[in-house]
């Protein structure tokens, strides 16, 4: 499963979107439906495409209106990707800024685009502006797309991009500690306490004991996208219902543990990023934002972007954390931060904070650090690195390909295990030696998709169609190609008399067969079993375009000189297209005449 959030300005077309997307109603609340105002975080999901090559997305709706930054944020903050809502007849907005910079703090590097509206006026010019506010932010250069949610124009090209944003999300750790920050909770009769939030990481399983707060309660039951699971792995959408806390005592804000794995502090020193302005100008009293978590905090500059926050109370904290620092006086985005120390040194002496700030600048030694965290992990998003303010200027250490930095020793590795990968699949189906992108991308547990195309290179391979093998590997049908022959000869004497069972099982050519064919373009298959050569369809279209219009079923069999079993399917094909159009339940017309 992938989260995708929304962000933008009220009344833009968010939750319409997510409604057309998915035929759910985020709005939970009559207030929202009646105001046509989302006030509070809403949740649907969908599948897009069929079969295991499915993709499962659920979205977060935020509120857009300013009164509500506070739930935009608790909604944006745990998710790995935001669709980011701009409508064609308003253009960019002051709440589309608000948002921007939350995205911007967070540091979010995956988005996309989508002009909303676009029925009531030309997209061009608000996707162009708000292009270019959204390459200014950690988004950088993202797709747009122009829809319409009242007509559904433009839906089809959405789902497409969305699947392609999901193709770059780094993969998910499963394993080890969770930290699920609760953002709604709940009373079910007969189940009792339910919490919903966006696992991140890591994996829940019934039977799990969790800490919430200072006490331990057990995971009775889960859900996800609205099914019961015995467990869920991140990242995920996911309602736990717990045993041994009542509804009273946990809200948003909260977070579910693995016991013992967290340290609670109130004290952090962390890099800052002002919005605007210099670390100087930001507020003594402002609001952290982690996770769900809204924590008033009082900032203690110690030199140059390193500050210490004093936390209202105590928050699991870990290095690396993003928080988002908000002035509740302008109801603004001040700051994003990078949590650097969750058990930083008092500060008693005088001088200590320039001190503090000089050893936390030093602890960035730019080249050892990077080719440490690279060679730890692999490989590591450049832009990620740039969000947390961990310098890149010299990655002579590490390989550089496309955005990401990748230790010298895993790309030989990748590339090996490509070429096995490849290799393995030609031994076991030699009509399609292809590897999915997707299926190299798990084998080789590649953190993003967009490493596949670099590396296939490298690594002297082919890539097309989403799919990698061998240079030249593909064309021919191998023991088959006789069959073939024979095939291509019979529809050349008559282009509509497509063989019957029978003949292709005596030529060699069984549905694989026929599949293989039809991807190296040597076939157009209008049912499994039955085909044409790839110029049939057009030579169709010549024979129907000189009958008198509308013609019925009958008429083409007989301009096409073939059976009703040939006749059905291959108008059925060429209505797929476009190419024809059905004009009541018994006649067809060439479009355009």
């Amino acid at each position: 499963m992938h989260v995708v959030a929304t962000a933008g300005h009220v009344d833009h077309g968010k939750s319409t979107l997510v409604r057309a997307l998915t035929g759910m109603e985020p709005d939970r609340f009559a207030e929202e439906k009646r105001r046509g105002m989302t006030i509070d975080l809403g949740y649907a999901w969908t599948r897009i495409g069929e079969g295991p090559g499915a993709t499962e997305l659920a979205f977060v709706d935020v509120p857009g209106h300013e009164r509500f930054i506070a739930s935009m944020l608790a909604g944006l903050g745990p998710a790995p990707a935001v669709m980011f809502v701009v409508a064609a007849d308003e253009g960019w907005r002051r709440q589309s800024e608000e948002h921007l910079a939350a995205v911007d703090a967070l540091g979010l590097t995956q988005g996309l685009l989508v002009v909303t509206r676009s029925d009531l006026a030309d997209p061009a010019r608000a996707t162009a502006e708000a292009l270019e506010h959204l390459a200014a932010s950690t988004l950088g250069t993202v797709d747009a797309v122009a829809v319409s949610g009242a007509t559904g124009a433009g839906l089809d090209d959405l789902r497409r991009a969305l699947v392609d944003l999901t193709g770059t999300l780094p993969v998910p750790r499963t394993d080890g500690r969770v930290r699920l920050w609760v953002d709604r909770s709940f009373t079910i009769r007969g189940a009792g306490t339910v919490v919903t939030g966006t696992l991140g990481a890591g994996t829940l399983a019934v039977g799990d004991t969790l800490a919430l707060g200072r006490r331990e309660v057990t995971v009775r039951g889960l859900q996800s996208l609205g099914a019961d699971a015995t467990s869920v792995a991140a990242v995920a959408r996911v309602a736990v219902n717990l045993r041994g806390t009542d509804v009273d005592d946990v809200s948003r804000g909260d977070a579910l543990l693995t016991p013992g794995a967290w340290a609670w502090t109130d004290v952090v020193d962390v890099r800052v990023r002002p919005h605007t302005g210099e670390v100087a100008d930001l507020p003594a009293e402002l609001v952290a934002h982690l996770g769900t978590a809204a924590v008033p905090v009082r900032l203690r500059p110690l030199g140059g972007a390193m500050v210490r926050l004093t936390l209202h109370h105590p928050l699991p904290v870990e290095p690396g954390d993003r928080l988002v620092l908000r002035d509740p006086g302008r109801h603004a985005v001040a700051a994003g931060a990078v949590v650097l120390d969750v058990a930083p040194p008092p500060l008693v002496r005088r001088g200590a904070a320039a001190v503090r700030a000089d050893d936390l600048a030093r602890a960035d030694d730019p080249a050892a650090a990077l080719a440490d965290r690279v060679r730890r992990t692999g490989a590591v998003r450049a832009a990620d690195l740039v969000a947390e303010g961990v310098p890149t200027q010299d990655p002579s250490r590490v390989s550089t390909v496309g955005a990401w930095f990748v230790d010298p020793a895993t790309w030989e590795r990748w590339q090996t295990g490509l070429g096995e990968a490849v290799d393995e699949q030609a031994r076991r189906t030699p009509l399609d030696p292809r590897v999915t992108a997707e299926a190299a991308r798990r084998r080789l547990d590649l953190p993003d998709r967009a490493l596949l195309a670099p590396l296939v290179e490298a690594a002297g391979l082919a890539y097309a169609d989403g799919r990698v093998a061998r240079p030249g590997a593909g064309t021919g049908l191998g023991p088959a190609e006789a069959g073939m022959a024979r095939l291509e000869a019979h529809l050349a004497a008559d282009p509509f008399a497509a063989p019957e069972r029978p003949e292709l099982d005596a030529w060699g050519l069984g549905v694989p067969e026929l599949a293989a064919a039809e991807r190296v373009g040597r076939v157009v298959r209008l049912a499994p079993d039955m085909v044409l050569l790839p110029t049939g369809p057009a030579q169709a279209m010549r024979a129907l375009a000189a009958l008198p219009q509308p013609f019925t079923t009958s008429e083409a069999r007989l301009a096409l000189g073939t059976t009703r079993r040939v006749a059905i399917p291959l108008l059925e094909h060429l209505d797929r297209r476009g190419w024809t159009v059905r004009v009541d339940g018994g006649h067809r017309r060439v479009k355009g005449r």
